[in-house]
């Protein structure tokens, strides 16, 4: 795994680059099939017990991830451009339970065909926009690291 990351006042811009042993279309399909998407996204130990994904130029998500003590974290988005099985870009903002906005995101995915493998490129840009904002984008490495680790146990299992 490859990271860079950039911290500044109430922003992260990161890049991680993880080899995944899976195809690169089982990876894409990984990232906008639904059922596959809640069972890996988010941090270590948290479910996803809302994840819909309409993944189309302007198509929007929804997904809730909840933490093992049960508190619920709500994630909504807008799907950018969409080149299967090659590039995704979203932005997304993580929301209170009122829908105030805490963090805007905007990500870009890149999958590259390695043989059978895939180098998969996440770069993500961050932008508090909440007194919570800083404690959040502190964990946001950490959150895109344990995501990807589970993702990648879901494509190579």
């Amino acid at each position: 795994m490859n990271m860079q990351t950039k911290v500044l006042p109430n922003r992260v811009v990161m890049t991680i680059t993880r080899i995944l042993n899976a195809p690169r279309e089982v990876v894409f399909r990984a990232w906008v099939d639904p059922k596959q998407l809640m069972q890996w996204w988010g941090p270590s130990h948290f479910t996803n017990p809302v994840c819909e994904i309409d993944v189309r130029p302007g198509g929007k998500m929804l997904i809730h991830m909840q933490a093992p003590d049960g508190s619920v974290y709500p994630m909504t988005g807008t799907y950018l451009e969409i080149v299967e099985p090659h590039r995704l870009v979203f932005n997304c903002e993580a929301v209170d339970l009122d829908g105030g906005v805490q963090i805007e995101e905007l990500a870009v995915i890149a999958f590259e065909e390695l043989g059978e493998k895939t180098r998969l490129t996440v770069f993500a840009d961050a932008i508090g926009k909440a007194p919570i904002a800083p404690q959040m984008l502190s964990g946001m490495e950490m959150g895109w690291a344990q995501s990807l680790d589970r993702l990648g146990q879901n494509v190579e299992s």
